[in-house]
């Protein structure tokens, strides 16, 4: 089998994964998975793919991830892995995917700041005297 790529975007995390056959090894920017995301919740979002298309064990994945924070690296890698494995083999592995929603790119974005105002929707307090 060849190397499969594809790249999983959420808010400003852009992760890079590579898939390959191989004994479940799955490599974050040089570093295991346990040793990148200290936090079980966030090894759990990366697994899910896997575990709902049942091939852990099965491959070798290699992730390159930037930019955001740890919850959006997380599921831009979970996109990353699904968009790979619905590469690898669409009939079996696409519809258990899309069915959980992994291959729907999450596009809500941080809104910016107003000049004049706190924040994107935050006022200042209105004094009226």
């Amino acid at each position: 089998m060849e190397q499969k790529n594809a790249l999983g975007r959420r808010k400003a995390a852009v992760a890079r994964v590579y898939l390959s056959a191989g004994t479940g090894k799955i490599e974050i920017n040089d570093r295991t998975l346990e040793d990148f995301f200290k936090e079980e919740s966030l090894r759990y979002i990366v697994n899910q793919p896997l575990t709902v298309t049942k091939t852990e064990g099965q491959f070798d994945i290699k992730v390159t991830v930037v930019g955001g924070g740890t919850k959006g690296q997380a599921e831009a890698i979970r996109l990353g892995i699904s968009r790979a494995l619905s590469d690898l083999d669409r009939e079996a592995y696409r519809s258990a995917l899309k069915a959980e929603g992994f291959l729907t790119r999450d596009a809500r974005e941080v809104e910016r700041k107003k000049p004049g105002q706190l924040g994107a929707r935050r006022r200042f307090q209105f004094s009226k005297r």
